[in-house]
């Protein structure tokens, strides 16, 4: 199976429109080299622009919906269209008329056709900017491809284990995570990947943004992890597309040579003493 991560650079000055067509274009240069091909988180804003997110949100079936799922089509690749600032509809009894927003993730078949779309569960910035902005979302989400069961994740979810397990449980034999993370914390992200790829016997696709958003330098640095925590491909920090071909069956073959997640004890059903 072939993946490709592009990492865009997110810049100020480029317009969301400007910057959503020329991600189209990218997406369809994919035809024949990629199955699938991995976008970054809030690519058409930056994760650090929190005040453009209103502004910019969307509806699920908005223009970049459109744009992806007609890119996906002319490529005849699995797209994953990293996620949008997505406006939610309004509840009948909102005051304002306006819906939530969310960090949306939206998974699109080779038709066009949307395979999943993710709400991000774990949303960043301590009580402020995404934490406060942006509603959080509830359900783990798989999508089955021909080759291999993908898991999807979003940025700050790579921060906890439990929504990996959730998805390896669930099925999940690679695990995407699309992202826009901060340079400063660049050893984390390797780190993270990796550990996520080894605790779950399973591939890691990580793909990260370039530029700065709102003053954040971004880390780049899209990363591709097989079962045994070993880097496959990783790219630089400026924008690039990173190809890689790997195995899913890998995943099956490392765990049944050491089947680790058979001796699994503590789970959500265990019961927790707490001291007094």
């Amino acid at each position: 199976m072939r993946a490709s991560l592009i990492q865009i650079a997110v810049e100020e000055g480029e317009s969301v429109e400007s910057r959503r067509l020329r991600v189209a274009a990218l997406v369809r240069e994919q035809a024949g080299a990629a199955d699938l091909v991995v976008l970054p988180e809030l690519w058409t804003t930056g994760a650090f622009a929190y005040e453009e997110f209103a502004g910019e949100a969307e509806p699920l079936e908005g223009p970049t919906y459109e744009e992806m799922a007609k890119a996906a089509s002319d490529a005849g690749v699995w797209l994953h269209a990293g996620s949008i600032p997505e406006r939610a509809p309004a509840d009948s009894g909102s005051a304002t008329g306006e819906g939530s927003l969310y960090n949306t993730s939206l998974v699109f078949s080779p038709s066009g056709e949307l395979a999943a779309a993710y709400r991000k569960i774990h949303r960043f910035g301590f009580d402020k900017g995404e934490a406060v902005l942006m509603g959080a979302g509830e359900e783990l989400v798989t999508v089955r491809l021909p080759e291999t069961t993908v898991g999807v994740a979003t940025c700050y979810d790579l921060r906890f284990p439990e929504l990996f397990r959730g998805l390896v449980d669930a099925g999940a034999e690679t695990l995407v995570v699309s992202a826009g993370w901060p340079e400063r914390r660049r050893a984390h992200w390797t780190l993270l990947a990796r550990a996520r790829a080894v605790e779950n016997q399973a591939f890691v696709l990580a793909c990260g943004t370039a530029g700065t958003h709102a003053g954040v330098p971004q880390a780049g640095h899209s990363i591709v992890v097989d079962p045994w925590g070993e880097v496959l491909a990783e790219a630089g920090s400026g924008e690039e597309i990173l190809t890689v071909e790997f195995d899913p069956s890998r995943v099956a073959t490392t765990r049944e040579q050491f089947p680790a997640l058979k001796d699994r004890v503590l789970g959500l059903r265990t019961p927790v003493r707490r001291s007094s």
